[in-house]
């Protein structure tokens, strides 16, 4: 299960780079997920939650304004590599598999973002060009998806 929860937070970073870091920075937190005297113990800090995610809000808001790049464009790109990475890290800590959870929540993020791409390219054509619903439903995806795996650590 830890190994589908590395990929699964990384896949969501594709889809949005901050939500996965910001929903881990919670469940830090709130004491769900023990991250405690590693190096990603920031992430449980007091106010590391509240500012991850105002900064994934604000992704949100940008990701709907007509000159945001695409998530394909190399900076954006590895930014949410490295954000996957980060995050199936801290999902492996707890379990000692802290290599395991870089390698697979960049997969996830590698996959999130060419999937997610592709799904919402395919889906402005097919309800004739209107990017922002299907943008839209892409955050609902992603915070729901993230939902449910924060339920799962």
């Amino acid at each position: 299960m830890t190994l589908l929860l590395m990929f699964g937070f990384g896949f969501v970073s594709g889809l949005r780079a901050l939500t996965a870091i910001a929903a881990i920075s919670w469940a830090a937190r709130l004491e769900r997920l023990s991250l405690a005297g590693s190096w990603l113990g920031f992430l449980g800090y007091h106010w590391t939650p509240w500012l991850l995610t105002l900064a994934a809000l604000g992704e949100i808001v940008n990701d709907k304004l007509p000159k945001t790049p695409s998530r394909k464009t190399p900076p954006q790109f590895a930014v949410r590599i490295v954000l996957g990475a980060i995050s199936g890290a801290a999902i492996g800590i707890p379990a000692g598999s802290t290599l395991a959870g870089i390698a697979l929540g960049a997969l996830g993020a590698i996959v999130g973002t060419l999937l997610g791409a592709a799904a919402r390219a395919r889906l402005v054509r097919g309800i004739g060009g209107k990017d922002l619903p299907i943008a839209l439903t892409e955050d609902a995806v992603a915070v729901g998806l993230v939902l449910f795996l924060v339920q799962l650590t």
